[in-house]
């Protein structure tokens, strides 16, 4: 890509061959990309196909407009485990508790993405997701690390940008960038059917998506031209007595 055209602009401003830039490495298959990306939706409601899922396949559906494919799981057809802190999985990689956080950790590498949905109970998420992140995380955090993560919360009235505060605080101990909206993550409603009358709500996730999308291909370029994740420092842990 040439710069000639701002030596008329800036007159002072002399371009010689070796000013310019080689576009070589962005160039790609857009459509192959496109393909062989994929967006993890975790429906945390005890509800298989409720509001939390409403909202969901909304931003699948706007997902899949941009190329982009995704698949909804749902982790709440069982009861789920909290984390016991025993350490297991720092050494085995995988949580001594074999359910589905340990199907969906031999997966992680399949996904560009990660959105977690919860509905609201008691102003936080929900007593499934919440055991079921916090033993994902602990176990296999280095695995999404530098993926783009959002938080959609499902409410009838209120608590919601509290679970959102809950959610999106894996993504920042994780390394993991946060996608925006152009509102809060949330929709509203009692049923799947409220929450399809939720139209600012509908509005608020097909944009998730398509912000989801969009941020996942520009870092697809970003390794396509050979821009690769930061390089991590040797961890320092302490505590507050030492």
């Amino acid at each position: 890509m040439m710069l000639a055209g701002l030596g008329t602009l800036v007159p002072w401003l002399d371009l010689k061959a070796a000013d310019t830039v080689d576009a070589s490495p962005l160039k790609t298959d857009k459509k192959r990309m496109n393909d062989n990306m994929k967006v993890l939706l975790l429906n945390g409601s005890p509800h298989k196909e409720g509001c939390t899922y409403t909202a969901l396949t909304e931003i699948a559906g706007a997902l899949d407009k941009e190329g982009v494919g995704s698949e909804i799981i749902h982790i709440a057809d069982k009861p789920v485990s909290g984390c016991m802190g025993c350490g297991f999985c720092r050494k085995s990689g995988r949580c001594v508790v074999d359910d589905k956080v340990n199907e969906l950790i031999v997966r992680l590498d399949e996904f560009d993405g990660f959105i977690f949905g919860s509905p609201v109970h008691y102003a936080s998420a929900s007593g499934f997701i919440t055991p079921f992140l916090d033993r994902l995380f602990y176990a296999a955090s280095r695995k999404m690390a530098y993926k783009p993560g959002a938080a959609v919360a499902s409410c009838r009235r209120a608590g919601s940008t509290a679970t959102l505060d809950q959610l999106n605080k894996y993504f920042t101990i994780s390394n993991m960038p946060i996608v925006p909206s152009q509102y809060w993550n949330m929709v509203h409603g009692f049923t799947h059917d409220d929450v399809r009358k939720d139209e600012e709500g509908l509005q608020i996730m097909r944009t998730l998506g398509r912000n989801m999308a969009w941020m996942i291909k520009c870092f697809g370029l970003g390794k396509e031209a050979g821009i690769n994740t930061p390089e991590p420092e040797p961890r320092i842990s302490t505590n507050f007595i030492k």
